[in-house]
């Protein structure tokens, strides 16, 4: 079913207009969203279009003009309803029952060329029914903040929402966190799915299992197809839930990744990364980096991440104990440091450029790493690409060659980093010579040399704000997306 509404004469050819929507959601009705409208901006010019998510919608970049993308998403012209999803949750440890699509909606669901469901969902496009006193917009720089997030994420290989497109709008924005007034844009993300563990808890605050038991059926049928004919479907889904939550949390920790507000809300039922907002990349590693200046008793600082998701995957068995056992539930959810330990594992050996999960020095070489890190303060960035910058076959013959040359010597403590040298050479000398240049590559490929550090977000944000100069957000984003 397509829910376009009739076109006018230049929307005929607009290939977002022509995609084959489907009402999944809408499907469901109208106890989980409200149907709202989007707001009319004064002004329209496209920022960002990401032409790496229109093959995987069944598009063609070069017949989708700029035009497209402004008329679909900037004026929304062609599309209804839109959908404003309900849902509530555990804000900084306290539920919160007013909660909701306050400055976006669900603009459309599309079956991917992959055959999977994707949602595409605003932000920033105006007041909803749980807009809560505020004025629906995304300023630019938040805007901006996303684009670039999600877009480092992805090429770090962390399971996330990525953005379509940004518009700026020409509205004037007053807010507390940045100098007003500022500019505003909308954004379209594109993401598995916009439910959240907060869409269950609305539900279960409302003491409606009929409806829970509706939209848990809906999430498996959709997200988990997989499990559909199996006879403890219910389990098997929470229980995959909890690996891949866990999993992600290791995706984070290993891209020194903070994403400051890991609210229930902010939790997809997928376990799926989305929704930056005070985000931050680690300079160092502190295992108490903070990335959100609100977050005054560090609930979300960095090395609580895993834990905290820990914590929402067991506020979620509330609203699901009416279909699931709950000891079951927890029974699966003790699982949940084994999946993350593992993960972790795994992609920190990738970063020293080593596949081999199982291997025998790993836990002694991982624990030197952070215990390097966390003593040395070195960028933790900067360590990892100077390895893969810097790596040649004769580290094997001597532990004095290791990093020599890189730009992070000298080093203290240097009785640390001797040992770590030490232990990296005797890895080394445990492969064949051959291996070497496979080392190299996993090197260069898990670790790129541009991290989105806070400096590196500013500095491409001035020219704007100073000039209107949008070219080093590009280059940015080409460096970004080539792993450069």
């Amino acid at each position: 079913m397509n829910l376009a509404e009739t076109p006018n004469d230049q929307n005929f050819d607009n290939p977002f207009l022509t995609l084959n929507y489907e009402p999944a959601l809408a499907s469901l009705g109208d106890d989980y969203y409200d149907e709202v409208m989007a707001a009319d901006f004064p002004q329209n010019t496209l920022r960002w279009r990401n032409d790496a998510l229109l093959p995987p919608l069944g598009l063609d970049p070069q017949t989708v003009r700029d035009e497209d993308f402004i008329n679909a998403f900037g004026k929304f012209q062609g599309r209804k309803p839109f959908l404003a999803l309900r849902y509530h949750g555990y804000q900084f440890g306290e539920y919160n029952p007013h909660l909701g699509d306050g400055r976006g909606f669900l603009y459309g669901q599309v079956r991917g060329t992959n055959g999977e469901l994707y949602d595409l969902g605003t932000k920033g496009s105006g007041k909803t029914p749980y807009s809560r006193g505020g004025d629906g917009m995304l300023t630019l720089k938040g805007g901006v903040r996303e684009v670039l997030a999600a877009e480092a994420l992805h090429q770090l290989g962390v399971r996330t929402s990525r953005c379509l497109t940004m518009i700026e709008t020409g509205l004037s924005l007053w807010r507390g966190d940045e100098p007003s007034p500022t500019r505003s844009s909308v954004m379209v993300r594109f993401n598995s799915s916009h439910i959240r563990f907060g869409t269950f808890e609305r539900l279960h605050y409302l003491q409606r299992p009929d409806l829970t038991k509706k939209l848990l059926d809906h999430v498996i049928e959709n997200y988990y197809p997989h499990l559909i004919l199996e006879k403890n479907k219910y389990i098997f889904f929470y229980a995959e839930l909890v690996q891949r939550v866990a999993q992600l949390a290791a995706q984070w920790m290993a891209a020194g990744f903070c994403h400051a507000v890991l609210n229930t809300d902010n939790m997809s039922i997928t376990g799926e990364s989305f929704d930056y907002g005070p985000y931050a990349f680690i300079p160092t590693y502190d295992p108490y980096f903070t990335a959100a200046y609100f977050d005054y008793y560090r609930r979300y600082c960095y090395s609580h991440q895993p834990s905290i998701c820990q914590w929402n995957l067991e506020m979620l068995q509330e609203p699901l104990k009416a279909i699931i056992d709950k000891t079951e539930m927890e029974s699966e959810l003790a699982k949940f440091n084994h999946y993350y330990q593992g993960k972790y594992r795994s992609l920190m050996l990738k970063k020293l450029g080593f596949e081999e999960f199982q291997l025998p020095e790993a836990n002694e070489l991982l624990n030197l790493t952070i215990q390097f890190l966390e003593d040395s303060q070195v960028g933790y960035h900067l360590f990892f690409w100077e390895i893969a910058r810097t790596f040649a076959s004769k580290w094997r013959e001597d532990p004095a060659f290791v990093l020599n040359g890189s730009n992070i010597l000298p080093i203290s403590p240097a009785k640390i980093f001797e040992n770590w040298c030490l232990l990296y050479h005797k890895i080394l000398n445990s492969f064949p010579p051959g291996r070497m240049d496979i080392i190299a590559q996993t090197l260069t490929h898990h670790n790129p040399q541009t991290a989105l550090l806070r400096p590196i977000i500013e500095s491409v944000w001035e020219p704007i704000v100073q000039e209107d100069n949008w070219q080093p957000f590009h280059d940015l984003l080409k460096k970004i997306q080539s792993k450069r």
